[in-house]
């Protein structure tokens, strides 16, 4: 049964940390002079860890090893180490040559500068300075593991270093401080937009139009929330409410409600912890979590982070490089994961437009001036997917179970047929989605295909388990799904905001609105338990008359 946690007994990992510094947001920016500039660093920041994170084996640099460090000015200690000094490494900022600083540590990034799926300039912007600050938020502790050896040169010397500066706060630094301030605790969070509507005032604005961004002009965006008004529900009456129960299972992954977190990048954008505050909270609440593969946690620190016997499933999106998908699997794997979600709506790249509009607002790095434009993807929504290949086919569902024994959730089912293809390959589950409108405008929200499958192939549900997300903003939408025969439903946007205006705590209290309004949904329409849900009880919005009336709605008589 869902747990419903004593206030005291809560995670406090927001108020553990300087409000200031979560309002100046020092998580996720620089010491740039500019709030454009700023942006321009975290977007390079999250752009790199989505890779760092996602495999160890893509984009690895092939710098060439030379005569080591010893050429470079510097002071040599007994030991042999030799400490390059801060002006060596100030003249290395060029495109053909480029060093920089990282939690004391001097690295060569000459090589990798053209693989960036960020982009050349924001490294470019750094270069020759200490970016530790905007590299360590969004990174995990072993991204840096994908240089070669020979482009760790070696520490700088500290004494060389110059006196670090009080910046100033930028605009969005006292934006964000201000409405940090007027935040209300957790607990007067009642509905789950309240989560949305507090997170555009408290997050950065690329945190924001990263979360937020949709495809193109944001049709399905929208579609998929307003969907749900098309769906009504048919109570039943005197039927003893007294009792019941909304815990379930769905492909052998037993809930505490019928609700799961979807896979959804950068958490870090957001908070600190990142989707360590996803898991914790998941554990709390007793649900599963979808890990992103382009989560900015390591993969190690999220498992780690679980409680005793937490489930959880990890969303893979294929690698050109087959074998880094192989190596992934298995370590997911070996480490425990419950089942595999292959992401399959995004076979191309797609104009998530707020997310592109925050990146192309920002100034041009000083130090890229004169160079060619990168061709790289705009936006943190393209800059961290470089590595997904294009050419995937039903074929990969086998290369899937080849590497592993989990069970297999296919995530972006957006028709009946590719559902019956589903059955026919045999994977255990899928999830009815559009990536959240993210990839393909004016494709049909995840509520339409449940109801017109429900409708036109009603034997699917006997033969997998169907969830769906997409549009999920209350407790009442997750019954109309699960009694239209969904066995769980999705949230992605949601738990990123709660997380970013709240941490864990909020996660946790998203899951308590959550829990309450499916309990109240169910037993005031005649429902006590998830198995009492039927298709008899939710149909289209109006008189259930000719052509409105479901096959369950009786004669269609006026």
């Amino acid at each position: 049964m869902f747990r419903h946690l004593p206030r005291a007994a809560r995670s406090t990992v927001v108020g553990s940390v300087s409000v200031r510094a979560t309002a100046r947001g020092r998580y996720f920016t620089s010491s740039a002079a500019s709030s454009r500039h700023r942006t321009s660093l975290v977007v390079g920041a999250a752009a790199a860890a989505g890779i760092a994170i996602t495999y160890k084996t893509f984009f690895i640099p092939s710098i060439k090893a030379d005569e080591g460090t010893d050429k470079y000015p510097g002071t040599k200690q007994p030991s042999g180490q030799k400490l390059i000094s801060f002006e060596e490494v100030q003249k290395h900022t060029k495109h053909d040559d480029c060093w920089v600083i990282i939690d004391g540590n001097v690295y060569d990034v000459t090589d990798f500068l053209e693989q960036h799926p960020g982009g050349a300039e924001i490294i470019l912007a750094n270069a020759g300075k200490d970016a530790t600050k905007i590299f360590k938020p969004l990174h995990p502790p072993d991204a840096l593991d994908t240089l070669e050896p020979s482009q760790h040169l070696g520490p700088v010397d500290p004494l060389s270093m110059p006196e670090p500066t009080e910046e100033e706060p930028t605009e969005e630094d006292l934006r964000i401080e201000e409405a940090r301030k007027k935040l209300p605790p957790v607990d007067s969070m009642l509905l789950v937009n309240d989560f949305e509507d507090w997170a555009e005032q408290v997050l950065s604005g690329t945190a924001w139009n990263y979360y937020k961004s949709a495809a193109d002009r944001e049709f399905t965006a929208a579609e998929n929330q307003d969907a749900f008004q098309r769906y009504y529900f048919r109570p039943r009456i005197l039927r003893d409410a007294t009792n019941g129960s909304i815990n379930t299972e769905f492909v052998g992954m037993k809930t505490a409600l019928p609700v799961f977190i979807s896979p959804a990048a950068m958490a870090k954008l957001g908070h600190p912890l990142g989707e360590v505050n996803l898991t914790k909270g998941a554990g709390k609440c007793g649900i599963v979590q979808g890990i992103s593969i382009n989560a900015s946690c390591s993969l190690d620190e999220i498992m780690s982070a679980r409680e005793q016997n937490q489930q959880v499933m990890f969303q893979i999106y294929l690698n050109k490089d087959r074998k880094a998908s192989e190596a992934l699997l298995k370590k997911v794997t070996e480490l425990g994961a419950s089942a595999i979600i292959f992401t399959v709506d995004t076979p191309w790249r797609s104009k998530r437009t707020r997310d592109v509009r925050a990146k192309t607002a920002v100034a041009p790095p000083p130090s890229s001036d004169g160079q060619q434009k990168s061709k790289a993807p705009l936006g943190v929504s393209q800059a961290i997917s470089g590595y997904q290949d294009t050419n995937l086919t039903w074929k990969d569902i086998e290369f899937i179970r080849k590497n592993t024994n989990l069970p297999i959730i296919v995530k972006g089912i957006q028709s009946m047929e590719d559902a019956e293809l589903c059955v026919q390959h045999g994977v255990q589950g899928i999830i009815l989605s559009n990536h959240g409108g993210r990839q393909c405008d004016f494709a049909p929200a995840p509520i339409d295909l449940l109801y017109e499958m429900r409708i036109n192939k009603p034997e699917l549900f006997d033969k997998i388990d169907v969830m769906m997300d997409g549009g999920v903003r209350s407790g009442a939408d997750v019954v109309k799904a699960l009694a239209l025969g969904a066995k769980a439903v999705g949230l992605g946007r949601s738990f990123l905001y709660a997380n970013g205006t709240h941490g864990e705590d909020g996660v946790v209290r998203l899951c308590e609105i959550l829990a309450e309004e499916i309990t109240n949904t169910m037993r005031n329409i005649g429902a006590n338990n998830i198995s009492d849900l039927k298709p008899e009880l939710v149909g289209p919005a109006g008189p259930w008359v000719y052509g409105n009336a479901p096959p369950w709605g009786g004669k269609n008589k006026a």
